[in-house]
């Protein structure tokens, strides 16, 4: 299980960062190690990115391989994990030897256990990172990073990792920093799921959708109060509930559908659901809650 977040902390401005990817959120990592005094090198497939920050007092490198030169520790921040493969086959073991690689791509667990694989064949230490916070959060009370791989690794540079925001480690399994991304990532694209149907739904008979904010927000709010509970259930295998039963769920679900067809709001956000609710209650589910649909979710 992930640790409570570190608090951030300052950490030894003698300690040099090297920054790869400076899109929205690697430029917005570039600053925060800025401005907390660390020697910044940066550099970006379009090279242009770099000129705001060498304004602030960075570095810039000519090729990836000289900005991995240049620093200890090196944070990959690209689009994609294929994107850190590309650069990662342009840099041999002499270069990569010695050094820390924390990658903060969006991935998924896989990707992150073979980029460890391939890191430490070329001697380096890998430490896979999933950011919780947007570009304008990094740095600030709220934003943290969860980390996982070379333990070692996230010890000796906790404290430099820490100008970004809390740190949380979630264990040596290269994937786990991923996982819990993703995981959290899952939730809140969920809830927007639910926020932009339920908007255009009501938009249909011309509300606004500022004013049904006010409504929807702390109806939401309401909602996740239930959320430890139904975690509660699904660890203890006991899915009973006194709240609404599945059947219950299940009866009332095809109003949602006919409602968006008849308001003119396309179904296909919502559809899947409907048949999770069936499966679950053929499967002899009717009385239970909730929480039952996660094992439902589980392929085996």
């Amino acid at each position: 299980m992930p640790q409570t977040p570190h608090a951030p902390a300052p950490s030894p401005s003698s300690s040099p960062v090297s920054i790869l990817g400076l899109g929205m959120m690697g430029g917005a990592l570039a600053a925060a190690f800025l401005n907390t005094g660390h020697p910044v090198t940066v550099w970006n497939r379009s090279a242009s990115k770099t000129g705001p920050l060498v304004a602030q007092g960075a570095l810039p490198a000519t090729t990836a391989a000289e900005a991995v030169a240049a620093s200890p520790l090196v944070v990959l921040c690209l689009l994609t994990n294929d994107n850190v493969n590309e650069l990662l086959a342009g840099l041999s073991e002499k270069q990569l030897a010695g050094r820390t690689l924390v990658n903060l791509t969006n991935g998924t667990p896989a990707q992150a256990r073979a980029l460890a694989a391939r890191a430490e064949k070329l001697g380096a230490r890998y430490l896979d990172g999933g950011i919780m916070a947007v570009p304008q959060m990094i740095g600030g009370p709220a934003a943290y990073v969860f980390y996982s791989g070379d333990e070692q690794a996230y010890e000796t540079h906790r404290p430099t990792l820490a100008a970004l925001g809390g740190t949380k480690w979630t264990g040596s399994d290269a994937g786990l920093a991923a996982l819990n991304d993703l995981g959290l990532l899952t939730g809140m694209y969920g809830m927007f799921i639910g926020v932009v149907q339920a908007l255009a739904l009501v938009r249909t008979e011309n509300i606004k959708a500022e004013e049904y904010a006010e409504l929807l927000v702390p109806w939401i709010t309401a909602m996740l109060g239930l959320v430890p509970e139904i975690a509660r259930d699904l660890d203890s295998g006991q899915h009973l509930t006194d709240v609404s039963s599945l059947a219950v769920n299940q009866a009332a679900f095809p109003n949602f559908l006919t409602a968006f067809k008849e308001q003119g709001v396309s179904v296909e956000l919502f559809e899947p659901f409907q048949a999770l609710l069936d499966r679950s209650v053929e499967a002899g589910h009717a009385a239970d809650g909730l929480s039952r649909l996660a094992e439902m979710l589980t392929v085996r």
